[in-house]
């Protein structure tokens, strides 16, 4: 069962002094991490008119370091470049248009870089820009060069400094926020935990500010969020994941064995350190291959197979290869290797994988038995060893 707290009182929710959680398994094994993803959002280093805010830049930098100081090996994805450029060219908000939004992000890149690499400089730690899309992460040979690369900033010593390349990303190659990203840099570093800071101090079950929601301090499994009602959007309107974001980043991580904390980040000393605040979440299932995680939660897909009972059966329930004769349905224009969904009778996404046939061939051989197909064509449609069920997890909104 998850651990609820009833602090009641409207406001800033960091204000109000929280009773320490208990030191749950994923406490300690975030606690103990010897490589830490940590996640930062724009709210949580920038003021309310756009500018870096440098005092809460260090104040996030010292804790850093004095993890890392503890032999951790630590990436840092910060958000804010955009919100850092809004001042220096004069804008009052975040632009809506992806135009001026790119054109913040390169000015506020620059700047948010200088800050790290001179506050980590107090240190004597080096840092290392990575800028990324998402086609970094669903391209298989784009996302094993990212590998490599961190892994060795990370044998260097250095301390990766990682957002979303928003001077180029498109709208059809964004990540969409900066959680889900940190959720797939944890996995594609081979992290022990990720760490989300923001400016909400825990998980609630609705709007903290509204005065009437509950805290959530423990998730083991979907049941404990299924009364969650996630906003979308941050209070100072400079970051654009709000809790949802945060809710599926996490489940994300933890469904592919790692575990997580979300915290606030004038709490990051001890997020950092003991771990005894904010929400933790479980793991929620082994620790996935680089390979099988990049299949089931970070390829692009491009289209959908609809199967019927008896072959959702085999390739959930008994991990059996999906043939032909299991399917009713082909949508989406794909060719032989491309990643696609596998539906259910009920449309709901329960595996995924590479596909052994082009689109255009399958029409004619759905439903039929192998015996009926030609001695070419009777070949798994999508191999056990390349399919990946998924879990699903529902947040009410």
């Amino acid at each position: 069962m998850h651990a609820r707290g009833h602090d009641r009182t409207p406001g800033r929710v960091t204000e109000a002094p929280q009773p320490a959680p208990p030191m749950s398994e994923a406490r300690r094994a975030v606690a103990a991490a010897r490589r830490i993803v940590v996640k930062v959002g724009s709210s949580s280093l920038t003021t309310a008119a756009g500018g870096l805010d440098q005092a809460r830049l260090d104040a996030l930098v010292d804790v850093i370091a004095e993890r890392c100081a503890r032999d951790t090996q630590l990436v840092l994805v910060s958000s804010g470049a955009i919100a850092a450029g809004l001042a220096p060219l004069g804008l009052g908000r975040r632009p809506r248009d992806l135009a001026t939004q790119q054109a913040a992000a390169s000015v506020g890149q620059l700047a948010l870089a200088h800050a790290y690499a001179a506050s980590f400089a107090r240190h004597a730690r080096t840092v290392g820009q990575v800028l990324l899309t998402a086609d970094d992460v669903v391209r298989r040979a784009h996302y094993r060069n990212a590998q490599r690369t961190f892994s060795r900033l990370l044998a260097l010593g250095t301390v990766p400094v990682v957002n979303e390349n928003d001077t180029v990303a498109t709208e059809e190659i964004r990540f969409g926020d900066n959680d889900r990203l940190a959720a797939l840099v944890a996995h594609l570093v081979g992290a022990e935990a990720l760490i989300l800071l923001s400016d909400v101090d825990a998980l609630y079950d609705g709007d903290p500010r509204r005065g009437d929601a509950t805290r959530i301090t423990e998730v083991n499994g979907e049941s404990d969020v299924d009364g969650v009602r996630a906003g979308v959007a941050g209070a100072s309107g400079l970051g654009t994941g709000g809790m949802a974001s945060k809710l599926a980043a996490a489940r994300l991580a933890a469904s592919a064995g790692i575990p997580v904390l979300l915290a606030a980040a004038s709490d990051a000393a001890r997020a950092l350190g003991p771990a005894d605040v904010g929400t933790a979440f479980a793991v929620a299932g082994p620790r996935l291959s680089a390979r099988r995680f990049w299949l089931g939660h970070a390829a692009d897909v491009t289209g959908r197979l609809h199967l019927d009972d008896g072959a959702v059966a085999a390739v959930i329930g008994r991990r059996r290869s999906l043939l032909a004769a299991g399917i009713t349905t082909v949508e989406g224009a794909f060719d032989a290797g491309d990643v696609v969904d596998l539906v259910d009778a009920r449309g709901h996404v329960v595996a995924r994988g590479v596909v052994a046939f082009d689109a255009t061939e399958l029409p004619a051989l759905i439903g039929r038995s192998s015996h009926e197909l030609a001695p070419e064509q009777r070949r798994e449609v999508v191999h056990a060893d390349d399919l990946v069920p998924l879990r699903r997890w529902h947040a009410s909104r």
